[in-house]
Formats: C-alpha cells, sequence, structure tokens
C-alpha cells in the first residue's frame, strides 16, 4: 500500500507538471498573461492575508521556542545533531536563499533606492537610500524565513519524534484518517507539494541560467543567446548529478560548505576594499531601522492610496516563500534532526536572515555610497535597465574586477547546483513515501526531469508564466500550514502529558542518563508529590 501510494504521487505529479509545462511552452505569451493576472488578482484580495498569516507564524515560532516546549527534541530526546552548527547553516542558505541572494542584495536597494516604497517617494535621495536598506531588511529577513520554518520544524518531529513519513499528508493523517470522505484524498496533498516544488526549482533554476550568461556576457562577452545558455545548463546538470550521485552528506554538505566560505570571503573583501565606514553605518542604521519598525513593516499596506508597491514586493515575495516552503521546510526538516525546537527556531530562524542582512548591508551600501557621491555611476540606471549585470557593473569600479567577477559566478553556480541537487533529493523523497534515504534512480530521475522542464521553458519563454503559476499555489497552501500547527500544538500537548503522566506514575525513580528536558520534568513531578490533589489539574494543563 505504501509503495503504490509512493508510485501514484509520482504519476500524477509528472502527469500534471508535464501538462502545465506543455501548455506553457506552446502557449508562453498568454499563459503568462492568464498567470500573471491571476496572481495579480489574488494579491490584491489576499495581501493582507499573507501579511497576517506569514507575522502570525513569526510570532507563533518565537512563542514555541521560549515555552515549555522549546526543550523538546527533533527525534528521541537522547538525540543530537547529524551536522556541525557550520555546515547546518551552510545548507539552509543553499536551500532557502539560494541564487536569489547574490542578484537582489545589490539590486533589491537600488530598486528601491530609485522608487522607494513609502514617505514622500523621492528618488534618489539619502532618505531614499535609508528606506532602501531598511524594506530590504524586511523582504530578506525573518519573515521570509517564518513560513520554511514552520514547515520544517513540523516535518521534522512526526518524522523523527514520532517515526512518520517526511510527508505533509503524514502531518495532517489525524485530521484526514476522522474524515472518511476526504482520507482517498489525501496523498493529493503530496501530489501539491511536489508540483509547487518542481514548478519552483525549474523557473528558479531557468532564471539562473539567464543571470549567468548575463553575467558572462558583462565579463567576457559571450552572447546571450540560446546556445549558451544550454551550455550552461548542460554543466549545471552535469555538476548536479554528480552532486546527487556522492549523496547528501557528501555532495551537498560540501558545495554548501564551500558556498558559505565563498559568500564569507567576497563579503569581507568588499567591506574592507570598498567605503568601509560607510557600509559599516549601513548595516547599523539598517538594523535599527528594521527592529524599531519591525511591527509596522510587517503588518503595512496601503488601503488610501493607489501604492502597489507592497503587492509587487512583500506580499509577492511571502506568497513565493509559502509556495516553496514543501520544499526547503522538508529538506531544512532533513539536516535538522536531533536539535531542540528552541536550537532550530533561533538558529533557522534568525541566523539565516542575519547573514542576508549582512550580505545587503555590505552591498547594497557600497553601491549606493557610491551612487550618491559619485559622478555618472549609473548603478541604479544599470540595475534598472539589466538586473543580471548589475553587480558586475559595480564591481567594475572596484580592484581586480575580473577576480570579483569570477568568484560571483562561482558562488551562482554553486548555489543553483546545490538548489537543484537539493530539490531532486527533496521531491524524490516525497514521492518515495517520505523515505529518508529515497533510492538514486529517483533522485536521477527528477533532476533530469527538473533539467529538461528547465530547458524547454528557457526555449520557449515560459519561465515567467511558470513562475506566477507555481506562486498561485500560496494561497491553498497557506490554510494548510494552519492545519499543520493545529496539530503539531495537539501533538505536543499530548506528548508532554504522557510524559509527565509517566513520570508522576514512577516518581521515585530517576531516569538514568536523564537530560535537560527529562530533569525539567522531573522536577515538576516533584512539585506534583507535594502537592497531590492538584495532579490532574497539572497533567492537564
Amino acid at each position: 500500500m505504501a509503495n503504490h501510494g509512493g508510485k501514484s504521487v509520482f504519476i500524477s505529479s509528472v502527469v500534471i507538471i508535464f501538462g502545465l509545462v506543455v501548455v506553457g511552452a506552446s502557449f508562453p505569451e498568454g499563459f503568462a498573461n492568464a498567470a500573471e493576472g491571476a496572481l495579480s488578482t489574488i494579491t490584491g484580495l489576499f495581501g493582507w492575508f499573507y501579511l497576517f498569516s506569514v507575522f502570525g507564524f513569526v510570532i507563533f515560532l518565537f512563542g514555541l521556542a521560549l515555552s515549555r516546549y522549546g526543550k523538546v527534541r527533533l527525534g528521541p530526546q537522547d538525540s543530537r545533531p547529524n551536522y556541525t552548527f557550520f555546515s547546518w547553516i551552510s545548507m539552509l542558505l543553499a536551500a532557502g536563499f539560494g541564487v536569489g541572494l547574490v542578484f537582489y542584495g545589490m539590486a533589491e536597494p537600488m530598486f528601491h533606492f530609485i522608487e522607494p516604497p513609502y514617505g514622500d517617494r523621492t528618488a534618489e535621495t539619502e532618505a531614499a537610500a535609508r528606506y532602501a536598506i531598511q524594506y530590504s531588511y524586511f523582504n530578506w529577513g525573518i519573515h521570509q524565513w517564518a513560513a520554511f520554518s514552520i514547515v520544517g520544524l513540523i516535518i521534522a518531529y512526526f518524522q523523527f519524534r514520532k517515526g512518520q513519513a517526511g510527508l505533509v499528508s503524514s502531518v495532517l493523517s489525524s485530521i484526514t484518517a476522522k474524515n472518511p470522505k476526504i482520507r482517498p484524498y489525501a496523498s493529493w496533498l503530496d501530489v501539491f507539494a511536489v508540483v509547487a516544488t518542481v514548478m519552483g526549482v525549474a523557473t528558479s533554476l531557468g532564471l539562473g541560467v539567464l543571470q549567468m550568461n548575463g553575467g558572462l556576457n558583462a565579463v567576457f562577452g559571450l552572447p546571450e543567446n540560446g546556445f549558451w545558455q544550454f551550455v550552461i545548463l548542460f554543466v549545471m546538470f552535469c555538476a548536479y548529478m554528480a552532486s546527487t550521485w556522492s549523496g547528501l552528506d557528501k555532495g551537498i554538505k560540501r558545495l554548501s560548505n564551500l558556498n558559505m566560505i565563498l559568500c564569507i570571503g567576497l563579503m569581507l573583501y568588499v567591506l574592507f576594499t570598498g567605503p568601509t565606514v560607510a557600509i559599516l553605518e549601513t548595516i547599523t542604521v539598517g538594523i535599527g531601522d528594521y527592529l524599531q519598525n519591525f511591527i509596522g513593516m510587517s503588518l503595512r499596506i496601503s488601503p488610501y492610496s493607489d501604492n502597489e508597491w507592497a503587492s509587487s514586493w512583500t506580499i509577492f515575495y511571502w506568497a513565493w516563500v509559502i509556495a516553496w516552503s514543501p520544499f526547503v521546510g522538508t529538506f531544512i526538516a532533513r539536516v535538522s534532526r536531533g536539535r531542540t525546537i528552541k536550537e532550530y527556531v533561533f538558529g533557522v530562524l534568525f541566523v539565516p536572515p542575519l547573514l542576508a542582512c549582512l550580505w545587503i548591508g555590505v552591498f547594497g551600501g557600497a553601491a549606493l555610497h557610491m551612487e550618491l557621491n559619485g559622478t555618472d555611476i549609473g548603478l541604479a540606471a544599470a540595475t534598472q535597465d539589466n538586473i543580471t549585470v548589475a553587480l558586475f557593473e559595480m564591481f567594475e569600479l572596484m580592484p581586480f574586477t575580473g577576480l570579483l567577477s569570477v568568484v560571483a559566478m562561482l558562488l551562482i553556480f554553486i548555489f543553483l547546483v546545490t538548489s537543484a541537487d537539493s530539490a531532486s533529493y527533496i521531491v524524490a523523497q516525497m514521492t518515495d513515501n517520505g523515505s529518508i534515504n529515497p533510492p538514486l534512480y529517483k533522485r536521477i530521475i527528477w533532476g533530469v526531469l527538473i533539467a529538461a522542464i528547465c530547458l524547454t521553458l528557457i526555449a520557449s519563454g515560459g519561465l515567467t508564466g511558470l513562475q506566477s503559476a507555481s506562486v498561485l499555489s500560496a494561497l491553498p497552501f497557506t490554510f494548510i500550514l494552519y492545519m499543520m500547527v493545529f496539530v503539531l500544538v495537539q501533538e505536543l500537548r499530548a506528548d508532554r502529558k504522557a510524559m509527565l503522566t509517566q513520570l508522576y506514575r514512577r516518581h521515585g525513580e530517576t531516569p538514568v542518563g536523564a537530560d535537560a528536558f527529562e530533569a525539567e520534568l522531573l522536577g515538576e513531578e516533584e512539585r506534583l508529590r507535594r502537592a497531590p490533589s492538584v495532579v490532574n489539574r497539572r497533567i492537564n494543563s
């Protein structure tokens, strides 16, 4: 039955994805217009809902980490993490940010500098520069990781502590099992997650190929055409197939560690060879503005004006991360076994956003300083004209231009390889009944399919339409996330109640090797022993 379920998810997913790709490739303009129109309507009608939901996820995660459940481990209570903190964070960055941060780290502040989000909206001023950093921090900060963190936490808890399959349908099995009418359709939750993941990864990989081609054109003069895009994709395909063959602990882990080293090295170089003091001041004031306006930015839209900035940026971002959360969340769960809920939340929700803000502060701060204090620098115009070459235009103003550009393209390349590799791994897991170690042939099949989809859409010009279509999945999946949170809370309460009951019944015994959480429960037991009349009230709280 289990194998049949995995097979049906695999076949259904392939059929749906194939149908969408055929439509997108055959009618690229019409499909793109329809998808973008639908996305615009959804974000216009439900933008407030996305803002409330993501902010709510942030509050829930923070509260959970500081609650009595914070010491619960994502696995047996005596388990410990499989990866070092450095490798863990490196893999989180590779799956969660990917190539987007390399380009938008410098480009997004420039976009907001040209078109300020709020205030008097006068472009290219000092006030606009400050707003640009503040809202870039917000868009790439804690909120962006909230949906990833929610999905990863819930799947890790059920997979490693409860021994269930790492699937959305498994998490919601307690709900679907009580409703015979919807039970046969539970596997469609997994199909939904697979389709959203493959569409999102394929479009991101395709956009990354176009960006790589733009960088090669800016640095080496290679033409931007289908031939070179095919060559870039083919090289990427060979690289991530080799990584897939090596497995998670060798391929993705090593590439992620290398990426982290390159990121830190490139960031430090720009910091110390660029306008160092201005960059440090930018980071400082940016963090201050971000923290001071955290709640206001979380729920800010423009109901009394025609300002559509929030829909174009923040709301689109939130929809995109929710649509991607099955993939990124499942991957985060896979590499987070053994960590406590508190350690997980503070690690996932705060460390990657902090690194993103440092990156944006360095590259965006340097670019803004050059633009405000230079003469005919043209970085803002270059960003607006062609985002794929904006970063390389900034490197033209710095020492060792060629070396910087090569390192940046290597960084982009490795990010794309790790994203495709981790995606093929997770989709294989989703179509293999949530197996922690899906068979190699399934990982290879999905790797080939993702590359084929990407190539087809690049050749037909259908990338934009599929990207918009994939983001549309965010609305129904937000409701699924609410159900997953509800189930998690119920299971955590039941888990604690069972442990307290068990400990109370043997209150005279001390478990050998009791860890911190068990010690806390024993302390609770001692209080119950002194006041037996409140046993039931304490246990049921």
